[in-house]
């Protein structure tokens, strides 16, 4: 069995495939429960709207991409060129490396380490992790807390929310006269409310499924609350629109903003769908008047400020590395269990064997002190005559080799 990650993310795969492997929280119980019935001794999914990565204990990595391509129903060949499949050292260093903030999209952003969290937290309460995935997890979390706290990563980072805001304020320059409209409640969206409320729009408007989690953010951010249901009649209203729901379908579709637009008689809407799947019909971008920006178009805005980023990142990055060699030991200690195991319980069938046979002497009436002689003499020959067979019949570099391993084991000058 090995560790290893499978996944696609924003630099191997465009949104159009990222969005058709995402899970979401309903659905990720039975996807966990399905891998490791089938493919693999434990298991957690992480699911972002920049990735979708697999880490698992298994026997191979090929089974899970299938897995992958098979729980979502996608043809393989058309979602294998965008995967990434890493084992062992190579997996490890990628958890430790995407929890610190230095895989992001947005380098050192922060949200990605509670993301990561709570995919590990629905791992442990479907049951598919075990003793190697939660010492993983473990020792991940403590990487990226000290890579926060001894660098300065997440220093002049822009996150999406300020990302959102930036490319507004280029449209529509000032923003106290617009209408913002948020689309969902959850912690994506409260971040973007807060950025919004702080330019002071003329309005704020939070839409969600159900009306007590949107009224609750609504009034964090003194905004007003409708229910998604609200949006057909209402949607022209907005100058500004941010969405971001666990929908598996759009929530805005092209001739629901073909009225907008006409209605408006023309006034842009500028538009951020920062779900994956997404919110909005891609054909919605296609409209006149409409600026429609996914999470993948705020890839340059993100990158200011990323200098002083990059330095921190090399201190982080060799943070990373030493704690990755510290779980590699670890995981080989743990992999020698077995047959540290399987040498003791050899060892005691031979002491029992000859302690047996000892006795039997003593029960015949020879003297204890040539009892005890034949006993040590004869489990000193069989617990030597495995590797004293082995250095005779070995031969060249490797009798060489043998020899000093041999050497270094029994500690012999």
């Amino acid at each position: 069995m090995q560790l290893y990650t499978i996944g696609l993310n924003h630099t191997t795969a465009p949104i159009e495939i990222r969005e058709n492997v995402a899970f979401s929280i309903d659905n990720m119980r039975e996807a966990l429960s399905d891998l490791t019935i089938k493919n693999a001794t434990e298991a957690a999914i992480l699911s972002t709207c920049n990735r979708t990565e697999i880490y698992v204990q298994s026997a191979d990595a090929l089974p899970v991409v299938h897995w992958l391509a098979d729980f979502h129903k996608l043809d393989l060949s058309h979602l294998q060129p965008y995967t990434y499949t890493l084992a062992n050292q190579d997996a490890v260093k990628h958890a430790f490396r995407v929890a610190s903030g230095l895989d992001s999209m947005v380098l050192g952003e922060a949200q990605i380490l509670g993301q990561f969290k709570q995919s590990v937290k629905l791992a442990q309460e479907a049951g598919t992790l075990g003793t190697h995935l939660h010492k993983l997890f473990q020792r991940t979390f403590e990487v990226a807390k000290e890579v926060r706290t001894n660098t300065d990563i997440g220093g002049s980072s822009i996150s999406m929310a300020a990302a959102a805001v930036k490319l507004a304020q280029r449209i529509f320059g000032n923003l106290s006269e617009q209408k913002v409209l948020f689309i969902g409640a959850g912690e994506m969206i409260a971040l973007c409310a807060n950025h919004f409320a702080a330019q002071h729009p003329k309005s704020m408007t939070v839409a969600n499924r159900t009306k007590e989690r949107g009224a609750e953010l609504a009034d964090k951010v003194q905004a007003e609350s409708i229910l998604l249901n609200d949006l057909p009649a209402r949607f022209a209203e907005f100058d500004i629109v941010i969405t971001s729901t666990a929908s598996q379908l759009p929530i805005v579709g092209l001739g629901m903003v073909e009225r907008a637009v006409k209605s408006r008689k023309h006034r842009p809407i500028f538009m951020v769908d920062l779900a994956v799947p997404r919110d909005i019909e891609s054909e919605v971008a296609q409209l006149d008047d409409v600026f429609l920006y996914t999470v993948d178009d705020l890839a340059q805005v993100v990158t200011d400020g990323i200098e002083n980023r990059q330095e921190a990142a090399i201190t982080a990055e060799s943070i990373v590395a030493s704690r990755v060699e510290s779980f590699m030991h670890w995981l080989q200690k743990r992999n020698s269990v077995p047959t540290i195991k399987a040498l003791r319980d050899q060892a005691e069938i031979m002491r029992t064997a000859e302690l047996d046979k000892a006795l039997k002497l003593i029960q015949k009436g020879e003297s204890p002190e040539k009892a005890l002689e034949m006993l040590s003499l004869a489990i000193t020959n069989k617990l030597l005559h495995a590797p004293s067979h082995a250095l005779n019949q070995s031969h060249g570099d490797a009798h060489l080799e043998l020899e000093q391993l041999l050497r270094h084991i029994y500690q012999i000058k």
